[in-house]
């Protein structure tokens, strides 16, 4: 039995030595989270050359697509070409920018967990890396989506606010209110657009971290205008291409409008 299941169409789901090295991860991470110590995960070189080659072709297409939070959180907190970054390393920065922190977890945890600890400053993140085969998009979140997505975008006093804002609310929201707060997290945190400088830009974490959306996120999925009821009841498939993006004037907005939502909804 694995400690993280996977479904028949992984990438990684016939691959015995990727599942076995997944799992050791994991539990790894199970032991921090009972109480354990946070420790390095003493990543291979197969592993580091992967998140090499997918910061190299990801890094040109965010110059060119993300928006202006994101390039200067980037700036705030960049993160190393060569190598995967240890998550104490990374909280040294993260608590001097924004007090934030890094917590490992085994793989997906329930959306009330996941953005409760977002009020405490805690961002759960899963530190194992995508299968070889498919390195410009994963179904899942993997420690490329993690820290390029979310971490390096936390040490921006905006996004880091906005994250703890849906935190909070999720600690009091009921388990109606909960599904639609994940929602709308999904399209504003994970897969928000903006515009800029007459441009539409990139702000989520599930576009940035994806090379295959980077490319294609103007053309593949239906654009809506920015509109919290309607992504709250929108539902969401995290293991493919997104059908559906919205598009809001500016962070700003997303901002406005998401506190709106929980004053209105608490």
């Amino acid at each position: 039995m694995h400690l993280v299941e996977l479904s028949a169409d992984h990438p990684g789901f016939t691959d015995t030595a990727y599942r076995e090295r997944r799992d050791t991860i994991a539990w790894a991470a199970e032991r921090r989270q009972e109480g354990g110590t946070l420790q390095d995960v003493h990543y291979i070189d197969a592993e580091h050359a992967l998140w090499s080659q997918v910061r190299n072709e990801l890094d040109p297409r965010h110059a060119q697509v993300a928006c202006s939070e994101i390039l200067d959180a980037q700036q705030l907190m960049p993160l190393p070409q060569d190598r995967i970054p240890q998550f104490g390393e990374l909280n040294r920065q993260l608590s001097d920018a924004t007090a934030f922190r890094l917590e490992p977890v085994a793989g997906l945890i329930r959306a009330r967990e996941f953005l409760s600890g977002l009020a405490y400053g805690v961002f759960l993140a899963t530190q194992y890396i995508r299968h070889h085969s498919k390195p410009f998009f994963t179904p899942e979140p993997d420690v490329v989506h993690e820290l390029i997505g979310h971490a390096a975008t936390l040490a921006h006093p905006g996004i880091a606010s906005l994250s703890r804002a849906f935190g909070e609310a999720a600690l009091v929201v009921d388990e109606e209110r909960i599904g639609q707060l994940e929602c709308l997290y999904w399209y504003t945190l994970e897969y928000g657009l903006v515009r800029e400088g007459g441009e539409i830009r990139i702000l989520g974490a599930g576009l940035l971290s994806s090379v295959d959306d980077c490319d294609q996120y103007l053309t593949r999925p239906e654009l809506r205008e920015f509109d919290v009821e309607a992504m709250a009841g929108t539902p969401y498939d995290p293991t493919d291409y997104q059908a559906v993006l919205y598009v809001a004037d500016s962070f700003d907005q997303i901002e406005q409008q998401c506190r709106d939502w929980f004053a209105a909804t608490g």
